[in-house]
Formats: structure tokens, sequence, C-alpha cells
């Protein structure tokens, strides 16, 4: 509990700087960053498993930060062809190589790729919204606030298992969580609405962060099949108490798309 809360401590003034003094270049640059680090712990996953394509991995990473670069009315064709474009290399290094590297190499670093850069994509895309830097924070309310209210509820009341795919996950405390973030974003909406001259409404904020949170729950359970199908507790030691990148980000991964999907709508 101690290391947990010292590295929370120690991690939250900076992404509170990121947030507040970022522009929407620098702040694809830390989301890249984050992405690179969640793929290499995602592939040494699965290293027992399998070979994955690493550079591949790595150089799809690059398409968060030019997401800031492509004219709008053309964001739609990356889309559309990068997936594609990604499989085809893939097939190709299979070919080269002679098949040295298989197809459940290639299988995996395809789903790596779509897992973590496909859906953190979405935060710098969020981020240069207008009132983009407001609007992060209900991720981060959906995920990480969620996360700590489900745990300290669970640990305090929980006592009906939600799954035996995360045994400690309780019923008590994802319902917890999810009361928990609405509470939390409410306050968020006061204080931007009171001291950011922003008009967001309560009900649609509230309702938003109850369906985020429950989708959050989902993407935190969806790391926990991973990690129970390679056979590792953390996916890394990055932050003591912890664990690694995706340990940290993983409610964050499957909020992200729904998230940008809630605004622009």
């Amino acid at each position: 509990m101690a290391k947990r809360i010292i590295t929370a401590l120690l991690g939250l003034p900076i992404i509170v700087a990121v947030l507040i003094f970022a522009d929407k270049y620098i702040f694809s640059v830390f989301i890249t960053a984050v992405a690179i680090i969640t793929l290499k712990e995602y592939f040494n996953a699965f290293k027992g498993k399998a070979k994955p394509i690493e550079w591949i991995g790595f150089l799809a990473c690059l398409l968060i930060i030019a997401v800031q670069f492509i004219p709008k009315e053309y964001l739609i064709y990356v889309a559309t062809f990068s997936l594609p474009i990604i499989c085809a290399i893939l097939f190709i290094q299979i070919i080269v190589t002679n098949m040295k590297t298989t197809v459940n190499d290639a299988i995996i670093t395809f789903f790596g790729i779509a897992y973590v850069v496909g859906f953190l994509i979405f935060l710098p895309m969020i981020f240069a919204l207008n009132s983009g830097r407001l609007l992060i924070w209900y991720v981060l309310v959906a995920s990480w606030i969620n996360d700590m209210c489900a745990y300290f509820v669970g640990v305090k009341f929980g006592k009906h298992k939600f799954t035996d795919i995360s045994p400690k996950k309780t019923i008590e405390g994802c319902i917890g969580g999810i009361i928990g973030a609405i509470l939390f974003s409410q306050a968020f909406t006061y204080i931007f609405n009171t001291f950011f001259n922003a008009e967001f409404a309560y009900l649609k904020m509230g309702i938003m962060i109850a369906i985020l949170a429950i989708i959050s729950q989902f993407g935190d359970l969806a790391a926990s099949t991973i990690k129970r199908y390679t056979g590792i507790k953390d996916s890394g030691n990055l932050f003591p108490g912890h664990g690694g990148m995706l340990d940290r980000i993983d409610s964050i991964l499957f909020i992200a798309p729904f998230t940008y999907l809630f605004f622009i709508i």
C-alpha cells in the first residue's frame, strides 16, 4: 500500500504538468512515449509464446504524433488504410524470412498494435478538440478515479467475486468505482464551469462517466486476460506497487475511443 501511495504521489505531478502546460504536439509526443513503453511490455509478455515483430509496432506508434499534422479531412483515410498496410507489412515479413517469422508472431504483433496504438491514438484527438485540455480529465476520472474507488470499496465491503479472471475484483468494488467516478465527474464539471468558463452539462457528463466507468472495468479485465494467458502477474515494474505501464493504462486504453465518440456527438 505504501509503495502504491508513494508512486501515485510522485507520478501525479507529472501528469498534471503535462495536461496543464503541454500543447497538442507535446501531448502527442508524451502519449507516443507511453505507447512505446506499453507496447514493449506487451511484446515482453508474449515472449514465451511468440516472437513479436517489435520494430513494426514501434514504428506504428508514430501514427499518434502524425494525427496532429494530418488535415482532419484526411484522417479517415489514414485510419482506413493504416491497419491494412501494417497487416501487409507483417505478411511480407513472414515471406522474406521464409516463415521464420510465423503467422502467430504476426497475429500477436498486429493485435498489440491495434490494442495499444489503435486505442491510445484517440487521446491526442480528444486533446485537440475544443476544451480538449479539460475534457481529457474525464478520461482520468472514468479510469483512475473509478479504479481507486473500486479498490477501496472492494477492500472495505467486497464480498461477492465478480469473475475468476480477476479474483480480487468484487461486485461491490465495481459498483463503488462507478458511483465514485460519477461523483468526481460532477465535482470536475463544477470546477470547469465555475473557474474555466466551460459549459458542460452535469447530467450528460454524469451519464457519460457512468458508461465509461463500466467500459473501463472491462478494459482492466481485458488486460488481466492477457496476463493470465501469458502467465505474468504484472506487465512490468516501472511503477513500484502498481506494476508496469500497461497495468496503469489498461482501462484508459479501452475508454479512449468511446470518450472521443461521446465528445464529438
